[in-house]
């Protein structure tokens, strides 16, 4: 392992984030790492060294702070090698109960906080000619349930971004990997993690019902978020990352039977798709 690599990961002070952060300081790694609040993200990690730790507020709706927190990253260990963009949240409700405020927040905090991320660390890796983007997905970003549409489009948005990110820079030796999680044992479905319509329609029973599903859920998800870090120190160490990534035997699963309708629907309609050609 290079543990001489510099680490930048957004929305760290809890779940995936800070499993990832204390593996790396654990193994030797430089870190850098926002918060909304800066005492709790210190806090969250415990006593550190700040030659190996560096703690930082962000505010990831504005793109002047999260150049501040990249320029104060390079500041404080000389480069950054690793982006990893954790920070996000769920968002549950029909798309007519959410309101353009919820909908709006989303999209902040889940698609553009992670193009304005990118766009402050491109400049050093460009100049340095190496460094890995891991964007978190999710894998409601290609086979999303009832009653999370809003953040599906979010996810897509991601997954979809990535896939054209890693072309747009291979040429300069930067990798991007997006990962796609299943349910992992976080606090990911807790109400500090999830926003839900503070309007509900009373109609969309198929919703509540799903909503219900995904909350008795927590506890008990399949995935370790101890060895999903681990998967993403092997991402950075991998010459050769894949682009796409699903974590979890319930992500491989819903991702398999997806593709397999995806299949089908392409081939029970090729006659009207090639029925729209110039003859």
């Amino acid at each position: 392992m290079n543990t001489g690599k510099v680490w930048f990961i957004t929305g760290a002070s809890k779940g995936l984030g800070l499993s990832l952060v204390k593996k790396l300081i654990g193994n030797g790694y430089r870190v850098a790492a926002t918060s909304r609040n800066l005492q709790h993200m210190a806090d969250a990690v415990g006593i550190f060294d700040e030659k190996q730790f560096l703690p930082l507020e962000a505010d990831l709706a504005s793109e002047e702070s999260i150049s501040a927190a990249v320029g104060k990253t390079v500041a404080h260990f000389g480069k950054i090698d690793v982006l990893v963009n954790n920070a996000g949240y769920g968002i549950g409700g029909a798309v007519e109960e959410l309101n353009q405020q919820e909908i709006k927040g989303s999209f902040d905090i889940n698609v553009f906080a992670v193009i304005m991320t990118m766009q402050a660390v491109m400049p050093y890796f460009r100049a340095q000619k190496s460094g890995n983007i891991i964007n978190i997905s999710s894998i409601a970003g290609f086979a999303p349930g009832t009653g999370w549409a809003i953040y599906a489009a979010t996810k897509y948005a991601v997954t979809g971004l990535s896939e054209v990110m890693a072309e747009d820079v291979k040429e300069f030796g930067i990798k991007v990997t997006v990962v796609a999680p299943g349910a992992f044992r976080t606090e990911f479905l807790t109400d500090s993690s999830l926003v839900f319509a503070s309007d509900k329609i009373e109609e969309y029973q198929a919703i509540r019902e799903s909503h219900g599903k995904y909350a008795a859920m927590n506890g008990n998800q399949t995935g370790d978020p101890e060895k999903l870090a681990q998967v993403f120190i092997d991402l950075a160490e991998n010459p050769d990352p894949p682009v796409r990534l699903y974590l979890g035997s319930d992500a491989y699963r819903r991702a398999t039977e997806k593709i397999k309708l995806l299949s089908e629907e392409l081939e029970n309609n090729k006659d009207i798709s090639f029925s729209t050609d110039f003859r």
